[in-house]
């Protein structure tokens, strides 16, 4: 029993070597796709702050979502981050694990590569889509009577640069 334990052992440990071998020369071969998603991830912040700038409180719309489906509450708000908590995690978590099949075509780089390309995709478009509207947002904390509806304007080119530390 012991020598099949240390045999599939050393094969596992094989394993392990080549495919963080194969998943190093990826990183090696994409890194800058990896980089450049992990750059516009803070310039959507940045756009999405300066929204919050020019944001004015309005009433909020009528919504066929709303109506089917009606909004939790302020006190039930944790719900939505735990769901996605949950899910973000799951993914990522899947991602790094090596093992999912005996022969693995997926590797992690290459989903992430994928991953922020069409996050990037999206999030133009969202960026896009915020600045042209202008709707009023359906967060509590955006809605008429909230003192974080709008941001009081920044002071200095620091406050803007540096998302939350203000």
């Amino acid at each position: 029993m012991t020598l099949y334990i240390g045999r599939e052992a050393s094969k596992l440990w094989k394993r392990i070597c080549a495919e963080t071998n194969t998943e190093i020369n990826l990183l090696a071969e994409h890194w800058k796709y990896i980089l450049a998603g992990l750059i516009f991830q803070y310039i959507h912040g940045l756009a999405a702050r300066g929204v919050h700038y020019l944001h004015r409180p309005g009433p909020v719309l009528p919504d066929l979502g709303f109506l089917f489906l009606p909004e939790l509450g302020q006190d039930k708000g944790h719900f939505s981050e735990m769901l996605f908590t949950f899910v973000f995690l799951s993914f990522f978590l899947w991602t790094f694990y090596p093992f999912i099949f005996k022969c693995k075509k997926i590797y992690t780089v290459l989903i992430w590569c994928r991953v922020l390309a069409f996050l990037v995709v999206c999030q133009i478009l969202r960026i896009i889509t915020f600045y042209s509207t202008q709707l009023p947002g359906p967060n509590y904390h955006c809605r008429e009577g909230s003192k974080l509806a709008t941001l009081p304007h920044p002071q200095s080119i620091f406050e803007v640069l540096l998302i939350n530390c203000w």
